[in-house]
């Protein structure tokens, strides 16, 4: 099931929103790694899958996972998250069961998938986002182009309930249209929505969600860009 939203800050101004709601037991989530890089709607196309969003984050030159990845229980070649943050990096874990919380509280050797992203927006209920940089994300901003803590942008996260996965993308970047969210605003929107525990993924001009074999967000990598268009990933999260 699709939603679209408009959501107002406490500034004032409009975001769009979408979310996609996956039911938890009749969905298998994988995680998938591109080499070379893809526009995830593009790949969706062609290889015939209608339900996807982007997954964790990743370097340039050469284009690696910035964090763990593992797929059907294999490590994935990837750039660590620097020291002292790799354990308290937020991950999601899917093993038949679906979980997200930091990397020191999930197996060494994990089965199944796994993606390494963050922070960490909602447990049990309730936000997570305090301002004190528990994952180390202003600490180690230097892997990242900026503070992807601090400020309003275009995100993607995936939250998790008894019933439902949702799947969560907002549009930014577009003065005076959208205006994107806080990690806060996406924390508190993730459990209006009916998340138990939620994880924030890649975003900016790599947040992407596709629904339908249909991009769903626009996509912007600059500020009022002439018009949007997808970026090429490393990783992506796909919900058959």
């Amino acid at each position: 099931m699709y939603e679209l939203l408009r959501l107002q800050n406490r500034d004032g101004e409009e975001t769009t929103v979408y979310l996609v709601r996956h039911p938890l037991r009749r969905t298998r989530i994988s995680v998938v790694r591109f080499d070379p890089p893809e526009r995830l709607d593009h790949w969706c196309a062609a290889a015939g899958h209608k339900e996807a969003m982007v997954g964790g984050f990743f370097l340039r030159d050469p284009y690696r996972p910035l964090g763990e990845v593992w797929i059907g229980g294999a490590a994935v070649p990837h750039e660590p998250v620097a020291e002292p943050w790799a354990g308290a990096r937020a991950c999601l874990h899917v093993d038949g069961a679906v979980r997200v919380g930091p990397r020191s509280a999930l197996p060494e050797h994990p089965v199944g998938d796994l993606v390494q992203a963050g922070p960490l927006l909602v447990r049990d209920g309730c936000s997570v986002v305090d301002g004190t940089d528990a994952e180390g994300f202003s600490a180690g901003a230097g892997q990242f182009d900026s503070d992807i803590t601090d400020g309003r942008y275009p995100r993607a996260a995936l939250g998790v309930n008894d019933d439902e996965l949702l799947a969560v993308c907002c549009d930014g970047r577009r003065s005076g249209v959208d205006a994107g969210l806080e990690l806060a605003e996406l924390a508190r929107l993730l459990i209006s929505c009916g998340a138990r525990d939620a994880i924030n993924l890649d975003g900016g001009g790599s947040a992407t969600l596709v629904h339908r074999g249909h991009l769903l967000n626009r996509p912007y990598s600059n500020h009022d860009q002439p018009a949007p268009e997808s970026r090429p990933v490393v990783t992506a999260l796909l919900f058959d």
